[in-house]
């Protein structure tokens, strides 16, 4: 068991290069042989130790050659401009995977990253409707992301698919939708209508609790 008293609520969006319903939720290859992609949060309710959290975004841009559990992945943090040098060291104790029970995300990402870049602390924009499938998140001019909902090819009109997970690590159930990409960071790529997920999650040191 872990032994710090962290604890993370909030909205969560992971977008990536892959076609619509992302290959790792399904345990198979990715749609192109690797991943590129990020995750960002904005934390509604947040503490690590006696630090609070509460209202800071954060971001993770990653890129992987193969499929994530192959590791050998780089990643590069970027951290709310607003967070204080406390809540930045923080999520950064978060990130780490240390004070993670194995098994749970941060852990995971721990064993399956091998480079990280450089940090950067930006201003972030976001907004996030999850049910209507819309989001958006900028972080200053090294990344943005617009979601929007997959839409039928016929006919035009939004396409709703969700996925249900009882014992996943990330997220419990997640909307399925159309992301746009642009990261120009220490990780630099673009996607036109690629994946998204989009959920409210709870993340602890024993993993997801809702």
């Amino acid at each position: 068991m872990a032994a710090s008293d962290w604890r993370l609520e909030g909205e969560w969006m992971k977008n990536c290069n892959c076609a619509f319903g992302c290959p790792c939720d399904f345990n198979t290859l990715p749609t192109h042989g690797y991943c590129k992609g990020m995750v960002g949060m904005r934390i509604t309710r947040g503490h690590f130790e006696g630090v609070k959290l509460d209202g800071i975004c954060f971001a993770v841009v990653v890129d992987f050659p193969g499929a994530l559990h192959q590791g050998n992945g780089t990643m590069q943090p970027i951290v709310d401009q607003r967070a204080t040098p406390e809540q930045r060291q923080a999520l950064f104790n978060i990130l780490s995977g240390k004070h993670s029970a194995e098994g749970t995300l941060f852990h995971i990402f721990s064993l399956i990253v091998t480079t990280i870049r450089d940090p950067v602390f930006a201003p972030f924009e976001f907004s996030f409707d999850k049910n209507g499938r819309i989001a958006k998140l900028v972080a200053g001019d090294v990344l943005e992301t617009e979601v929007e909902p997959i839409k039928n090819p016929v006919t035009g009109a939004p396409h709703r698919v969700q996925v249900v997970m009882p014992e996943g690590f990330e997220h419990r159930a997640a909307e399925v939708a159309s992301a746009n990409i642009r990261s120009t960071g220490a990780i630099s790529f673009e996607t036109r209508g690629t994946h998204s997920s989009l959920a409210n999650v709870v993340q602890t040191p024993e993993g997801v609790a809702a």
